[in-house]
């Protein structure tokens, strides 16, 4: 009866101990992953191009604002590009999904993808948390339009000229 005993009260411990182990964050690590993530967007130029208006306003754009991709174009050799609705990109992905996505991608100017790539594992954890935090939007973005076909909407042209003489 005492191994009995013993070998339930053993069993109880680590059934204790993985339940534990499987807690959710407790309200201080995410908070700290939400501003860590904040801090990471801000910095890294997220908004510069993914938030309407946030260059233009010196970054004076409501949080709840930030990140809804935008439908002003960079237009060059490449074609037309639009800045992505990372709060939709991100809803429909996992945050193992969103780190093999950051990790592979390539994409067209001006997203500097190849700084995206340079984050730490946590950082983009970090990030994708931050995002997934905000409301949701759905806001749509046009489309890329390819080289020599000339976007509709307003577009910065990143063509370098030739110094005048």
């Amino acid at each position: 009866m005492k191994r009995v005993l013993l070998a339930a009260t053993s069993l109880a411990a680590i059934g204790v101990s993985v339940l534990a182990a499987q807690e959710p964050e407790t309200d201080e690590a995410a908070q700290e992953d939400f501003e860590r993530g904040r801090y990471l967007v801000t910095i890294g130029g997220c908004n510069d191009c993914h938030t309407p208006g946030y260059l233009a306003q010196g970054g004076n754009v409501p949080e709840d604002r930030w990140l809804v991709g935008d439908s002003v174009g960079f237009s060059g050799p490449w074609g037309t590009t639009y800045p992505a609705n990372l709060r939709s990109l991100l809803a429909d992905m996992s945050e193992d999904e969103w780190i093999a996505y950051a990790r592979k991608l390539e994409s067209r100017p001006p997203m500097p993808w190849f700084n995206l790539r340079a984050f730490t594992e946590d950082d983009l954890r970090a990030m994708y948390r931050y995002v997934r935090s905000l409301p949701e939007d759905s806001s749509p973005v046009p489309d890329f339009v390819p080289p020599g076909e000339q976007p509709t909407t307003p577009h910065i042209v990143m063509v370098p000229q030739a110094p005048q003489q």
